[in-house]
């Protein structure tokens, strides 16, 4: 999984996680801090900033697949788009119910 992904889950997901877990996620991926950076800002180890990284992004992947919430939104977003745009095809008809419904769809 890639950085964007895993920020997505975290957009979710992120209040779940231990204050640590959050600051070295955050640290890591929003900032970009090479892990000896990361540890040097918290005073742990490399291997202390790795460990804990691995465990939050098990963790985050872990609530997605057993929620589905982050793909659950993502198959809603694509079908609202669809239907938005079906509906502005609709809205050039020459029926005045076909225009009148679409621009329901479209104010809502």
């Amino acid at each position: 999984m890639d950085a964007t992904d895993m920020i997505l889950l975290y957009d979710y997901y992120g209040d779940l996680l231990t204050d640590r877990q959050k600051e070295c996620f955050e640290l890591r991926y929003n900032q970009d801090l090479s892990l000896g950076e990361i540890g040097s800002e918290l005073g742990i180890s490399r291997q202390g900033v790795f460990d804990n990284l691995s465990r939050t992004e098990a963790l985050l992947l872990n609530m997605e697949k057993k929620t589905g919430c982050v793909q659950r939104d993502m198959r809603c977003r694509k079908a609202v788009k669809t239907i938005l745009g079906a509906a502005e095809a609709l809205s050039q008809s020459q029926d005045p119910q076909v225009i009148e419904l679409a621009k329901q769809i479209l104010n809502t």
